[in-house]
């Protein structure tokens, strides 16, 4: 018995000794960094901000910033805004220019509001489009994180296509701009459309070989005073003797919807420039927000093309063409010459266009190629060959922007935005009663009614142009 004492009493010694909050770290045998008496393990390490990691040359300003978002914007999609009007309807046209520019506003915030938040995860200063697309799949739900990769590469090659594709718009801008002048002043030489098209190939090929941005800037500095000269004197024009709003239509066919919905959305879309202008921020934090450089820019944007769109259409009515400098008086020389003016502005934007998918093509496929020159050279007139071939099949400028807005930038500009916002907020925050989900749905359907629908008219009334048939969509005479 007193065996089985000593051993109860050895034996209670530790266990009354032990001490849940006990140090392990002091045995000397045992160097963890950590202590059990913490019920919870609490980081100390400062959350990574990607604002304060960026290290940019040349910063731009608040101000500055809201010029280059501006200056992407409002390009030469405004000039086609009274076209689209034509398509809707007065009222129809208004309300539809608000809630189209109030969605696409919204898509970019979500692009560049997941990039922020995606950067912070991934410990980057900053990220490109393409980038973030990849990343909210990196960072997203397990099953689609191995997506991340792929989705990176599909959205660079998409970029590229989309740039491509509004290079097809600027060269029947040109055909069509120098065609209205000539047929006024050598209506002995009746010239096609097509032809003028078939002329621009080698100049467009000259021009496109120069490959350093900064030999561009002079072009775009003059492509940009152009600009200005011609919207001034279209705007003359378009509020001089206005006729009565009771002469045009309130409420065009919902037939024709699509069309209008198509060319809004490729005049607004600037997905493109929206993460190069974020990041090159002096004050990134600035661009969300109320006001903000996205809120304010987009006002404006939304403002001028919704004026230019209905006073264009009270103007010229179901006669204005693809872009409402074609409808300027033929007798008048100002006009004539801010025709040819336009031509010239296309000609220049034309090689920064250029630039932009030639860029990536170069990253992705001359890499240390012994052969870079020629094929340079190369890859840059096959791609000018394809865009002006394109132009030449199918000169209506008014159905080759509703294409290429309701393929291309109704997918990146709504589609994909709302998709990568959706995969990167799965497992995260969808808020109270996932309103997020649904509102990204809504997003998406609506992406796709224009993808499909706009896509579907403007490749009937090409085919019905090809074939030579008349069809209500005709708005050039070749």
């Amino acid at each position: 018995m007193r065996y089985f004492g000593k051993m109860a009493a050895k034996e209670k010694q530790p266990v009354d000794s032990f001490n849940s909050t006990s140090n392990l770290t002091s045995n000397t045998g045992f160097q963890s960094t950590l202590s059990i008496d913490s019920k919870d393990i609490v980081s100390t390490e400062k959350a990574y901000n990607p604002f304060e990691h960026r290290q940019v040359e040349h910063p731009n300003s608040t101000i500055g910033s809201t010029l280059h978002l501006l200056k992407a914007c409002l390009g030469s999609g405004i000039l086609a805004m009274p076209s689209a009007f034509k398509n809707a309807g007065l009222a129809t046209g208004v309300l539809g220019t608000l809630i189209a520019g109030l969605i696409c506003t919204h898509a970019v915030q979500m692009v560049v509001k997941t990039s922020q938040e995606v950067c912070v995860v991934a410990k980057k200063p900053s990220m490109s489009f393409a980038e973030t697309c990849g990343a909210a799949f990196t960072y997203g739900p397990k099953k689609l994180q191995r997506w991340g990769g792929f989705v990176k590469t599909l959205i660079d090659y998409s970029m590229a296509a989309t740039y491509i594709s509004v290079l097809c718009v600027y060269v029947v801008f040109i055909g069509s701009s120098v065609k209205e002048v000539m047929d006024v002043y050598y209506p002995q030489y009746q010239i096609s459309i097509r032809m003028y098209c078939i002329l621009t190939l080698v100049p467009l090929i000259l021009i496109c070989q120069i490959r350093n941005l900064k030999y561009l800037v002079p072009f775009s500095a003059m492509a940009n005073f152009l600009i200005v000269v011609v919207f001034a004197v279209t705007m003359y024009y378009v509020f001089v003797d206005l006729p009565p709003l009771s002469d045009r239509e309130m409420v065009a066919s919902v037939s024709q919807w699509p069309l209008f919905l198509s060319t809004v959305i490729f005049a607004m879309e600037g997905i493109g420039v929206v993460m190069p202008v974020e990041n090159e921020m002096a004050k990134p934090q600035h661009f969300l927000g109320c006001p903000g450089v996205l809120n304010v820019s987009m006002l404006i944007v939304i403002t001028l093309y919704g004026v230019v769109g209905f006073f264009g259409y009270v103007q010229f009515g179901d006669a204005v063409k693809g872009s409402i400098t074609l409808n300027l008086p033929e007798d008048q020389w100002v006009a004539q010459s801010a025709k040819l003016l336009m031509a010239v502005v296309m000609y220049f934007s034309f090689a920064l266009q250029f630039y932009v998918p030639m860029e990536m093509i170069t990253r992705v496929l001359l890499k240390k190629s012994k052969f870079e020159n020629i094929l340079q050279i190369s890859i840059r007139t096959i791609l000018v060959t394809i865009s002006v071939a394109f132009a030449v099949a199918f000169p209506n400028l008014e159905l080759v922007i509703s294409l290429v807005g309701a393929i291309f930038f109704s997918t990146l500009g709504l589609l994909i935005p709302a998709v990568i916002n959706t995969v990167y907020l799965w497992d995260r925050d969808m808020g109270k009663f996932n309103y997020v989900l649904i509102k990204n749905c809504i997003i998406i359907i609506i992406s796709i009614i224009a993808l499909v629908s706009g896509s579907y008219i403007s490749i009937i009334g090409m085919i019905h142009d090809y074939a030579g048939s008349p069809h209500d969509n005709s708005t050039l005479t070749y």
